[in-house]
């Protein structure tokens, strides 16, 4: 670490998340036995954060990287899960060795201090106790060198979709593994998002159903660009879904006027309504007379828990991976990478991607040092 004192950390307001601020928090020059030190590199932004963001106190998204345990302090405020990469820069505990580069969960700050549970040639599972009730893929580093999963030429790529990809398999494969509940349709809000992306893209692959994608008029084109919807409609054409086909609806856009449409659309012919994502965050709010159905929130820890016995976890790794190599496959035809550097940017991309305002078409990588040599530690 070049200078000990030059920790940055993104804070949100948790209870409005468009107010922010930037906090200046010394990193450790010592640190305790058994303890590890990461530089974050850099990390995705995208509109699955802010469903992290909405779903913080139920899914315990908050207490990943809690304001005041190890990190800066101020009353409200939190820090907002990223996927990235991260570098280890000291290390006291043995079996984790300086210079191992690691993907995972990681605040967006410029260093993480960890305290690891358990080591293996892949893994990497932090123990600190305020994360202790966190599942345990929330809590683990792959270690790049020894993953399976990892592709040096696909980083950027990897930490936009790869977390999201992972929700979006499971999501499908939860589906395919109820059978359907009946159902011959998917339809997907917030089509545009890269998670419903990722999923479209895996159920149209699997071809058990015919996937409806429904998005905004501004992102119409883009989605039916992506070829990975059978069909795509806006939201103010949701009579045209097939009523007489039966339904599964994944919902990634928590708002509850599109949730009523198509619950009022599909009416009993709607077998199961799943909840995944919030990128409506500002349209969201109780609906108690909703008909048909009640939604249930996807939780895809314990899917990962069903196949882990069902498939053991080379089996898994093998079937996510193959998976998510495939859909990398894809990203060159509609995805642009743009990486940022430093409080200005990362401030503007968030703000742009709470408001809906981000490009679906770019996915952008960021980090909270001032350039790419800094983020490295090469400056």
């Amino acid at each position: 670490m070049t200078d000990r004192t030059d920790g940055l950390d993104f804070l949100v307001d948790r209870s409005e998340w468009a107010k922010t601020r930037f906090v200046e928090s010394p990193i450790p020059g010592e640190l305790a036995p058994g303890q590890v030190l990461f530089r974050v590199d850099r990390f995705a932004l995208t509109s699955n954060n802010i469903s992290y963001a909405s779903a913080g106190d139920m899914l315990k998204y908050w207490d990943f990287f809690p304001v005041g345990s190890g990190g800066p302090a101020g009353d409200g405020l939190g820090r907002i899960p990223a996927m990235g990469f991260g570098d280890v820069v000291a290390s006291a505990h043995d079996d984790v060795a300086v210079g191992t580069r690691c993907f995972g969960f990681f605040p967006m700050s410029r260093a993480l201090v960890i305290e690891p549970e358990s080591v293996t040639a892949t893994t990497i599972t932090d123990g600190v106790p305020h994360r202790a009730p966190t599942a345990l893929v929330y809590r683990q580093y792959n270690v790049a060198a020894a993953d399976a999963m990892y592709d040096e030429r696909y980083e950027d790529e990897i930490m936009l979709l790869r977390g999201l990809f992972m929700t979006s398999f499971l999501a499908e494969d939860f589906l395919q593994d109820s059978d359907l509940y009946g159902a011959e349709q998917i339809i997907v809000s917030s089509a545009s998002s890269k998670t419903s992306i990722a999923l479209g893209q895996v159920a149209s692959a699997r071809g058990a159903a015919h996937v409806v994608g429904l998005t905004s008029e501004r992102n119409r084109a883009f989605v039916e660009g992506l070829g990975f919807y059978h069909q795509v409609l806006c939201y103010d054409e949701m009579d045209e879904l097939n009523a007489s086909r039966p339904a599964v609806f994944v919902d990634m856009a928590g708002s509850t006027a599109v949730t009523r449409g198509v619950h009022e659309r599909c009416g009993d012919g709607l077998r199961y309504s799943m909840r995944i994502g919030n990128t409506h965050w500002d349209e969201g709010g109780a609906d108690p007379d909703l008909p048909g159905v009640a939604p249930e929130f996807f939780f895809a820890p314990g899917q990962i828990a069903k196949r882990l016995k069902d498939w053991g976890p080379g089996g898994l790794q093998e079937r996510m991976g193959d998976a998510l190599r495939s859909f990398l496959d894809t990203t060159p035809k509609w995805l642009k990478v743009e990486r940022g550097y430093g409080r200005d940017e990362v401030e503007r991309i968030y703000q742009e991607t709470l408001a809906g305002k981000a490009d679906p078409s770019i996915g952008h990588v960021l980090s909270l040092w001032d350039d790419a040599a800094s983020a490295s530690g090469r400056g």
